[in-house]
């Protein structure tokens, strides 16, 4: 059917068409015991080249906001709700999600993190199961049971949202710092090593 070791998908058949359409799949990078938790839609072309997730522009925008607010793609795991690239680009469909779903539990169970961030649409109405206006909601926390064990997921824009929407670049930046925040990372040099979590 298709496996697993550790945390990344070695062989997998259940999707006919990202069977077909992909080159290779696509798993998680970064530690892999990671505070954050990324998680995208699904590989695009670059992505799917490269076998490593948000590589291209979408990438770089994800990079620079991560250095912005003091973190750094080496600390933090990058992953997909689909490992394997749709055709021309389009979104999973809800079987291609459901048979990939496994695959993302089994990997949050893994990796423990203490925050889930969800990048755009797809992975945040797939993870909380509800329709979600994402630009509204953004930076938002909500808890969620994910194969029974409560976790804290925030709501992101998706990366390429600020390279059509210069005004998305504030709300992606911010949506990060809390996610900095709820990690225990705090971006300014403070020294007492206390979050401003206090604050709340």
């Amino acid at each position: 059917m298709g496996e697993m070791e550790d945390l990344c998908v070695t062989e997998c058949e259940r999707c006919p068409a990202l069977v077909d359409s992909r080159s290779q799949i696509v798993n998680g990078t970064g530690p892999e015991d990671a505070d954050i938790l990324f998680v995208g839609e699904g590989p695009g072309a670059q992505e799917d080249s490269q076998g490593e997730p948000f590589v291209g522009r979408s990438g770089s925008v994800l990079d620079g906001q991560l250095r912005i607010v003091g973190l750094d793609r080496d600390t933090v795991r990058i992953t997909n709700c689909v490992r394997c690239r749709p055709p021309e680009n389009r979104d999973p469909t809800a079987d291609e999600l459901e048979n990939c779903r496994g695959y993302l539990e089994q990997e949050i169970e893994l990796l423990d993190p203490d925050v889930i961030v969800t990048l755009g649409k797809v992975p945040t109405e797939h993870l909380l199961d509800r329709d979600v206006a994402v630009t509204k909601e953004a930076g938002s926390v909500e808890d969620v049971r994910i194969n029974g064990t409560p976790r804290r997921l925030l709501i992101c824009v998706h990366p390429a949202a600020t390279l059509y929407d210069r005004s998305q670049e504030e709300t992606f930046e911010s949506a990060l710092e809390r996610a900095a925040e709820l990690a225990g990372v705090d971006g300014s040099d403070n020294t007492s090593g206390q979050t401003r979590l206090d604050g709340f």
